[in-house]
């Protein structure tokens, strides 16, 4: 890429809606000249539900962004996540028709498509093929087998699903906003691009995003994800508990939680206190900091008991032998990581973004990691993006499934 030019990323979340623009320096890496968000009030568990709302987020979070970077955002590499992702593994198994038995990117589309050919409810549609890989005659563990000489060629991959319709309404309000849409991106495969190395994802590792209202989780071994899914419960869930049971209002409970809240209870819970504020001028009254842990550490085992049980349903379990990264601003609640150890029984760890340079305080934050994670990809993969980002309402849907085959369609794609 060439210095000087601009990736943005919009990591459009159910509490909020995060803007990250970045230039190239010159030497190939990314600057940050942008952050910005915005209260994200017409989503519902990563799901657009009052689009009016959603593209009135969208442009206050990109508008505020292009102030503080001097620049204007002409298109951004989207997230897209919610309760309506699924995931399954597939195998394909295809005869070599290269000359002299010889793998040709031919046979590797043909493999591939073999593989992906699964029923799936009208719908829904594939939004990536992952490639987790090839063999060629029983030989396994090969990342690109264009050029080996055999008779057969198989493929494992991954094949992650979503709503059409929800996707559909994450392109058209960013649309509406006056922005084009350069990719969307599966939020917990562009969060591995800021918190995993690449050692982690060799070895082992669960990425886990505790969001504001669903927590993605994904599986990394031998370089590739194996196994992705979502729990729809998230930080917004704690924040809910905490309004009712203490009869406050929700953006109380928010700085309740974010303030005194904790996982975990300590040993002078009973003895300090903190002060809630009433609803509609009622007045005040104070409670001990262990009735606040009574509140948030039912939910939060609760959330992380869950997402154990997804997790234990890959084969993979076993394997994750580096442990458990958790991202997302619901993964800074006091106490969360060592109720997850406790939970998860492996080594946990709070990721924060790195591989950029520009606006470190402002993204080094777990709950940035999507937002980074996003101009990370765009960094590797803009090059394979066109530049017509813009679309008619007749042309939006051919647009979407176009950018979403092209995703991880093929082995030069493979990291």
């Amino acid at each position: 890429m060439e210095t000087g030019e601009i990736i943005t990323g919009l990591d459009i979340g159910t509490t909020k809606i995060g803007c990250f623009i970045a230039e190239v320096n010159d030497a190939g890496e990314l600057k940050i000249i942008g952050v910005a968000t915005a209260p994200s009030d017409g989503l519902r568990y990563g799901v657009v539900v009052d689009v009016d709302k959603t593209v009135r987020s969208i442009k206050s979070a990109v508008e505020k962004a292009e102030e503080m970077a001097n620049i204007e955002v002409d298109a951004v590499f989207a997230g897209i996540a919610g309760d309506h992702i699924r995931s399954i593994n597939g195998r394909g198994v295809v005869a070599i028709s290269g000359e002299n038995e010889e793998v040709s990117s031919d046979d590797v589309r043909r493999v591939i498509d073999a593989a992906k050919a699964v029923a799936l409810p009208i719908d829904r549609e594939i939004i990536h093929i992952l490639p987790q890989e090839f063999i060629v005659d029983d030989q396994r563990g090969i990342r690109d087998p264009v050029g080996m000489k055999g008779v057969r060629l198989e493929a494992e991959v991954h094949i992650v699903t979503g709503a059409i319709a929800s996707a559909q309404n994450i392109h058209r309000c960013i649309e509406k906003a006056g922005y084009g849409v350069a990719d969307l991106v599966l939020e917990p495969l562009a969060s591995s691009f800021s918190v995993l190395t690449d050692d982690e994802k060799e070895l082992g590792v669960i990425l886990m995003d505790i969001g504001g209202g669903t927590s993605d989780i994904a599986m990394f071994y031998e370089g590739c994800i194996r196994h992705t899914s979502v729990v729809a419960l998230g930080g917004k869930n704690v924040t809910n508990d905490l309004g009712i049971v203490l009869r406050t209002p929700l953006d109380s409970a928010e700085t309740l939680k974010i303030e005194h809240g904790s996982a975990l209870h300590s040993e002078d819970d009973k003895e300090n206190t903190v002060q809630v504020p009433g609803v509609n001028g009622r007045s005040a009254r104070r409670i001990s900091k262990g009735l606040l842990v009574d509140i948030i550490q039912p939910r939060m085992a609760e959330i992380l008991t869950m997402a154990y049980e997804e997790v234990k349903k890959s084969d993979y379990i076993n394997l994750m032998t580096t442990g458990l990264v958790m991202t997302g601003g619901a993964s800074l609640l006091r106490g969360t990581v060592e109720l997850a150890e406790d939970i998860f029984n492996m080594p946990v760890k709070l990721g924060i973004p790195t591989g950029f340079a520009g606006m470190l305080e402002e993204a080094q934050k777990p709950q940035c990691a999507t937002g980074v994670g996003l101009l990370l990809y765009g960094l590797k993969h803009k090059s394979e993006v066109d530049g017509d980002f813009r679309q008619d309402e007749a042309g939006l849907f051919d647009a979407i499934k176009k950018k979403f085959r092209r995703w991880f369609g093929s082995v030069t794609t493979i990291a």
